[in-house]
């Protein structure tokens, strides 16, 4: 990434928000940095990034959007004239405002939109993305992520750019967190493609996340779901091999994890369980300190991994927290306790027929020296999957259990 994609990239999302912020009118605020954008990129090349690139960005979407009104409402030329006299934001002006990021956020995953929407919008508007960055980052067309966007703009306009009450907090928090949460999963396992992860995708997850942190660094969660970014993403240069193929936990060279973040995840994770209640993410991120504490899959403390499913099914239920309780079970009462519980979820509507369950189950045949049906599944497991690295390592398993 060059010095202005960068520069462009830290930006956009604070001057929009600041945009936002004084004059309440996403959609507007919204296109004007986007032509603003558009300006910085040829005048940047040019000329370097200036001093102050968010100021820059501001003054230049007011401009738009004052020679927009203009254009549209002649017949309110007074009202507009008193509008920029009250509130010129000229770039000396502008101060970086974490909470006016974290409305954006909270705006950006507004109830009204759909999970798609508000992960195009977050992407775009919070993480600075352009639309076909966007598109790349979710393997979709340019063309969806417009139409998304565009949805959602029309959708939120009129939507108050401020912190949610205390009566909606909780609510509009565990949105933003899902959102979050979402984008970082797509980048650390990739749904489909080439790659088995997308490291860009996951490190704006990140990026956010840290800055909601820096916001709301009280809450358990918020700083659970941190500590489990953190951790997880401290593996990813582990994870695949030559070529990108994937590497499996038991095989991994674990003195390629990221000691320093790691740390700095266990450390998080602490801060998180003194918090108060302890909700999923807090929970999730305990069992992910515990996996980077041990020198292998062997030395890993599978009892206390176990003990932490079992609260996390009583916290927040779902077939996902199930399979991975399946192998913890398996790994401590034997593989056939597994299979028993994987076997269980075959009739649920999102994971029965989902490449990662047959994946598991496939492995946990393998574990209970069940070549014929660890083989069945993984075949199984290989007509469901799109990630290309995911492919690979299930051929390569298949064709470990013919020999």
């Amino acid at each position: 990434m060059s010095e202005v994609e960068a520069a462009i990239r830290a930006a956009a999302p604070r001057a929009l928000a600041a945009l936002v912020r004084r004059y309440d009118a996403f959609d507007q605020c919204e296109d004007a940095v986007q032509e603003a954008l558009l300006e910085a990129f040829v005048r940047w090349r040019q000329n370097g990034v200036p001093e102050q690139p968010t100021g820059w960005l501001i003054s230049v979407a007011t401009r738009r959007m004052m020679d927009g009104w203009r254009r549209d409402n002649a017949r309110r030329q007074r009202e507009l004239n008193d509008f920029l006299r009250a509130a010129d934001p000229a770039p000396e002006d502008y101060r970086e405002d974490t909470d006016d990021t974290v409305r954006l956020l909270v705006l950006c995953c507004h109830p009204a939109l759909t999970p798609a929407s508000q992960i195009a919008l977050t992407l775009r508007s919070v993480g600075g993305l352009t639309t076909a960055e966007v598109a790349a980052a979710l393997l979709v067309s340019e063309t969806t992520v417009a139409q998304r966007i565009s949805r959602a703009k029309r959708q939120i306009a009129g939507a108050r750019f401020e912190l949610p009450t205390p009566e909606e907090y909780d609510v509009r928090l565990r949105a933003v967190l899902q959102v979050l949460y979402l984008i970082f999963n797509e980048g650390h396992t990739a749904s489909a493609g080439a790659s088995l992860q997308r490291v860009d995708l996951a490190d704006e997850a990140l990026r956010i996340t840290r800055l909601l942190h820096r916001s709301a660094g009280g809450s358990g969660e918020v700083t659970g779901l941190l500590a489990l970014m953190i951790l997880t993403h401290a593996r990813r240069d582990a994870r695949t091999g030559p070529g990108g193929s994937l590497i499996p936990a038991d095989r991994q060279d674990r003195s390629r994890w990221y000691a320093d973040e790691i740390a700095e995840g266990t450390r998080l994770v602490e801060d998180a369980l003194r918090a108060g209640a302890v909700g999923p993410y807090q929970l999730e991120a305990a069992i992910a300190a515990v996996h980077s504490e041990a020198d292998s899959v062997e030395t890993t403390d599978w009892i206390q991994i176990a003990g932490l499913y079992r609260l996390l099914e009583r916290v927040d239920p779902s077939p996902m927290v199930t399979l991975g309780a399946a192998v913890a079970v398996a790994m401590t009462e034997g593989p056939d306790a597994g299979i028993a519980i994987v076997e269980g979820l075959a009739d649920d509507r999102h994971l029965g027929d989902h490449h990662r369950r047959l994946s598991v189950l496939a492995h946990l045949h393998e574990l209970a020296g069940r070549p014929d049906r660890a083989r069945a599944n993984y075949l199984a497991a290989l007509e469901r999957t799109r990630n290309a690295a995911e492919q690979n390592y299930l051929r390569e398993r298949i064709a470990h259990l013919i020999k």
